[in-house]
């Protein structure tokens, strides 16, 4: 199953080049390599500036929900080891938000879904089944390189004038036009991801908090880079004892009756993946089928 995503290349003239360039070798089979494959570029007849690009059919990194800490403490290293990866290759995402992760669902759907419907099975005749992340681990990906931009490695700190993108938050956007470097915001774009879909909402990352509040700062200049990101990262997973990473991640607007249901449901699944050896943080072992 694939995904066509029509691209005007007059509105997005990179998106192309750098979508192919994280899908050439060496840099596609890279395990440390998180932007989404593309697979072909198709020409459009008569219309000499769209093109239609055709990747895998990826889904939305945050369903099925997360259950434990070490699930969360899996994607938190993802999501960093790719933005790394792809500072490192001087390409700067410039709008990578909570829409523009996504995850190879394979591993969790053994017989895929509706792609419209995706709660549903392919043929919408019942409730699409699914596996959780540490019984299947799955990958995360970076998609939509419609305003992300590559550099001369002798730019280090290249000045780019603001371009919003989904998240509207971003402060050196909010009274200024002034060129910014692009790579502090990306960032800012993770801290803030993180801090909106996890700390706001759920119980038991809150070791993340200082991190995500440096990677927040007000002053572009202040912020970690991606390898202290990374570095401090580590450290903080480092930190954390195996019972910490397998409890139960626990969502704040649980109800009473909800909260009983889910942690027995919790525990018996905990006993179970203890005795079968699933590890506590699930990394994925192999590269994905369409690779």
């Amino acid at each position: 199953m694939v995904m066509l995503k029509r691209i005007s290349t007059q509105a997005h003239p990179f998106e192309v080049e750098i979508t192919k360039y994280f899908s050439t070798e060496p840099l596609s089979s890279h395990p440390r390599n998180h932007s989404v494959p593309l697979i072909d570029v198709l020409r459009v007849p008569d219309e000499d500036d769209t093109v239609i690009l055709v990747m895998p059919l990826l889904h939305r990194y945050e369903t099925p929900r997360f259950l434990t800490v070490g699930e969360c403490v899996e994607f938190f290293r993802q999501i960093f080891e790719g933005l790394q990866f792809m500072h490192q290759c001087h390409v700067a995402h410039r709008d990578c938000m909570n829409l523009n992760i996504m995850m190879d669902p394979k591993p969790l759907f053994p017989d895929m879904y509706h792609p419209i419907s995706v709660r549903m099975k392919k043929d919408l005749s019942g409730t699409a089944k699914h596996y959780t992340r540490t019984a299947h681990p799955v990958k995360y990906y970076f998609i939509d390189f419609g305003i992300s931009r590559k550099y001369s490695p002798d730019n280090p700190h290249p000045l780019e004038p603001p371009i919003r993108g989904g998240d509207k938050t971003v402060p050196e956007f909010q009274r200024s036009h002034q060129p910014r470097d692009p790579f502090p915001t990306d960032i800012y774009y993770l801290g803030n991801l993180i801090r909106e879909d996890f700390l706001e909402k759920t119980i038991g990352v809150e070791f993340m908090a200082p991190l995500v509040a440096d990677m927040m700062q007000a002053d572009p200049s202040k912020r970690p880079t991606i390898d202290e990101v990374v570095q401090r990262f580590e450290d903080i997973r480092r930190s954390l004892r195996w019972w910490k990473l397998r409890s139960r991640l626990i969502e704040k607007r649980e109800l009473g009756y909800l909260i009983t249901f889910r942690s027995v449901k919790h525990y018996i699944r905990t006993v179970a993946y203890v005795l079968t050896l699933k590890s506590a943080v699930p990394t994925p072992r192999t590269w994905p089928s369409y690779i």
